[in-house]
């Protein structure tokens, strides 16, 4: 039984019943009023897709990947091998679940974790003096909600917690749920939901690509899965990729970084997240993400774009009117003095401006946090005297892009927009 789903991107996509019965849910039917690319529609108006689609994306590509890494492996039975598939891609569809309204900007007036009563999180004591993410809520929804419920119904062989898991690698589980034999699968598979090289990235890089009518996030997709295999260390399954392949993975990686570059950091969807930051900390804000999940059902997109069109704030207005400060003045990997010396011209002229950095690194093997760089093995078919190596050892990609490439841009209301251009052909900065 189950169902088809024709995806522009993918084809046709065939849900099993569970899966079927998780995306009919409430919780997850909210994806399709969560804009992938929130603002990004005001500079490329075919971005208008949801993450709805693009989740069932992933959890395709999740099973993909799956099994292209294990088509050859010796499981000790089938029903093992089928288990860990569904978990991974259970984890992949649920990835997003929790996604706040437009952006990521909206965190900003999300609870206290504890709010959120996440009952994971008081078994295990994990931190919850601290505001939530999307993730937290992520996590709510996956262990608390009726998602758990409809898990346990469809699926007895898998629990809620066990897909948690994939999604959070810092969450505690009973590991021999992903042993077989004496090996653990569980690095693995929570690097195909995330990390350098995941079911994620693989789905929307060609995505939003396809919907913002652009070439930068077109990546040989097939070529990577065709090509990724699995490196046991100290009995632990974790991500590899065939030496044949580094040159695709560069190019995946580059292809990201442009993307960052050219649409997720286009200037129009910076300015409009700046406005939306502005509003939400004002002091007059009105908008509250609720702590109680059943309540957060009804935090989409539309709601918020709703709530701005009926506050008397200055910002909230200027996002419903469609009415941007402009960029004036746009620089590329300045040094600090430089831009704190724009900044005391816009003060001497009295003209309030917007200032925005955006910052992206090619990787997060870039970032020193051992969290964040899970090794993804490079494996040699053809070389048997060829040891694996981490994949930032096998590729110089790292080494060349290994400077951030800093966007900084100071945006002024249209109205001194001139005044501004004029002035900055005056002045020396």
């Amino acid at each position: 039984m189950g169902m088809e789903i024709r995806d522009p991107i993918h084809g046709s996509i065939h849900l099993n019943d569970g899966e079927v019965a998780i995306i009919e849910s409430v919780e997850f039917q909210r994806l399709r009023e969560i804009k992938q690319l929130g603002f990004s529609e005001f500079s490329f108006p075919g971005a208008t897709h949801n993450r709805f689609l693009h989740s069932i994306g992933v959890s395709y590509v999740a099973g993909q990947i799956f099994d292209s890494i294990f088509r050859a492996y010796p499981f000790s039975k089938l029903t093992t091998k089928n288990r860990l598939r569904q978990t991974v891609k259970l984890a992949a569809l649920l990835h997003d679940i929790g996604h706040g309204p437009l952006s990521h900007t909206t965190e900003q007036v999300m609870p206290q974790v504890d709010k959120l009563n996440v009952r994971i999180y008081n078994e295990q004591n994990v931190n919850q003096n601290r505001q939530a993410n999307h993730e937290d809520y992520t996590i709510k929804f996956v262990t608390d909600s009726e998602i758990a419920k409809i898990i346990t119904e469809h699926f007895p062989e898998i629990t809620a917690q066990h897909v948690a898991c994939l999604i959070d690698k810092s969450l505690a589980c009973d590991e021999s749920y992903f042993t077989d034999g004496t090996i653990n699968f569980r690095p693995l598979l929570s690097q195909i939901v995330s990390s350098e090289l995941d079911a994620d990235r693989m789905d929307y890089l060609e995505r939003d690509s396809y919907f913002c009518g652009i070439n930068y996030g077109k990546i040989d997709k097939d070529w990577l899965q065709q090509n990724l295999t699995l490196h046991i260390q100290n009995n632990k399954a974790y991500l590899a990729l065939n030496r044949r392949a580094l040159y695709a993975f560069d190019d995946f990686l580059i292809s990201r970084h442009h993307m960052h570059l050219m649409v997720y950091f286009h200037h129009k969807s910076i300015v409009y997240e700046e406005m939306l930051n502005r509003y939400l900390t004002s002091k007059d804000c009105k908008f509250f993400i609720p702590a109680d999940y059943k309540d957060y059902i009804s935090y989409t997109d539309y709601k918020l774009y709703e709530h701005l069109d009926t506050v008397d704030n200055e910002w909230a207005q200027r996002i419903a009117q469609r009415r941007p400060y402009r960029v004036a003045l746009e620089l590329h990997n300045q040094d600090h003095d430089r831009i704190e010396a724009i900044q005391s011209i816009f003060q001497k002229h009295e003209i309030e401006s917007i200032y925005a950095s955006s910052k992206v690194r090619l990787s997060k093997y870039h970032s020193g946090n051992p969290e964040d760089r899970m090794n993804i093995y490079v494996l040699d078919q053809y070389d048997r005297w060829d040891k694996p190596s981490p994949v930032d050892q096998a590729t110089q990609i790292f080494q060349k892009y290994e400077g951030a490439r800093v966007i900084d841009r100071f945006y002024v209301a249209p109205e001194n927009y001139d005044r501004a251009k004029k002035i900055f052909k005056e002045e020396k900065y």
